[in-house]
């Protein structure tokens, strides 16, 4: 191996590793915010993907009937609980994203599927088609049981895994899709060509990044998420609501997931259950970080992005499994210095 060599699979590493940094960073939110791991985040990878790949092929995404569908389910769910609280106050808010929004893209989906709409337009209309999916999984899946324990959260997260793999299977086909680059060209750094693409994957995470820690550091709902991930109960004795801050979390998680697809699908053969892998290698950035810790979780990822990429060069039929493997070790040395506590009631 020569530093050409070197060079390159290190620029896989890298590209690789900003993609499951995000992916970490989404599991951590969700994880400290609601307790919940999040193993369903990989098919928001996946929906994100596969919707921008069909737009930019002429073709209708399944995601705008899954939408609307998973929309009417909300709907009926919030008209269910208002007869039964006698309170219709929220039903206007209901009604405008649970029907109106996805019915609006419905109609305009026709009207923006062509092969010849510009990129960046089939970038925000995929977004907005993938995006209220996490709010309304949350409303529909873990609002009810946002009081149950880990143990219970996790299993539902396991179980909602395979019923959007297989609606994944069934609105997007087994057929594998790739994007065009975002950026074209190659970058001449000494001996080494970089892609534009790996510098734009690179830009877009760091710019998303510092959005996120401005979100959480000036802004008024950013401090209520960091509130409930300290201290539930407190948060809730001061005001905050909990389903509101779950809401929110799901729709950050569903935006980052759907844009991680985006980024990673002109390199990689996206499927309906691609991104189950893709989460995976996210949550063992988030398995480094502890589940608590957003820089950890970030350089847990690039350690993994890039062991995968010299993986695949050494020994490229086990390169999955020394990815995985190392959720072993870092567990044990977690182990030993953690205290066990009870969950919070």
């Amino acid at each position: 191996m020569d530093s050409t060599i070197i060079f390159i699979l290190l620029q896989d590493g890298i590209l690789n590793g900003a993609v499951y940094a995000l992916l970490g960073l989404a599991l951590v939110l969700v994880f400290v915010v609601t307790r919940v791991v999040f193993i369903p985040q990989g098919e928001f990878v996946a929906y994100g993907a596969l919707t921008l790949a069909f737009m930019v092929n002429g073709k209708v995404p399944g995601t705008v009937h899954l939408l609307l569908i998973v929309g009417i389910v909300v709907f009926l769910a919030e008209v269910l609980s208002a007869v039964r609280n006698k309170d219709w106050s929220k039903m206007p808010k209901t009604i405008g994203w649970s029907l109106v929004l996805p019915g609006a893209l419905y109609f305009a989906a026709p009207m923006v599927v062509s092969t010849t709409t510009p990129l960046w337009i089939n970038v925000l209309f995929s977004l907005a088609l993938v995006i209220p999916l996490g709010p309304m999984l949350y409303r529909l899946v873990y609002q009810p049981i946002a009081e149950a324990s880990v143990l219970v959260l996790l299993i539902i997260s396991v179980a909602v895994h395979f019923v959007l793999t297989g609606l994944g299977l069934v609105f997007f086909g087994a057929e594998g899709w790739r994007t065009p680059a975002f950026l074209d060209g190659d970058v001449q750094l000494g001996s080494v060509t970089w892609s534009a693409q790996t510098f734009f994957v690179l830009g877009t995470c760091v710019a998303l990044i510092i959005v996120l820690w401005l979100f959480f550091g000036k802004t008024l709902y950013g401090r209520a998420l960091r509130a409930t991930a300290v201290n539930r109960r407190g948060a809730r004795l001061v005001g905050i609501s909990t389903n509101m801050s779950g809401s929110l979390t799901f729709t950050l998680a569903a935006a980052i997931g759907a844009l991680s697809g985006m980024l990673i699908a002109p390199v990689t053969t996206i499927y309906y259950d691609t991104g189950f892998l893709i989460g995976l290698k996210g949550f063992v950035a988030a398995i480094v970080g502890g589940m608590v810790s957003y820089p950890l979780a970030a350089a847990g990822a690039l350690f993994v992005g890039i062991l995968e990429a010299f993986s695949s060069f050494w020994a490229s039929a086990y390169k999955e499994v020394i990815v995985f493997t190392l959720i072993i070790p870092v567990l044990m040395w977690r182990s030993f210095g953690t205290v066990h506590t009870d969950d919070e009631e």
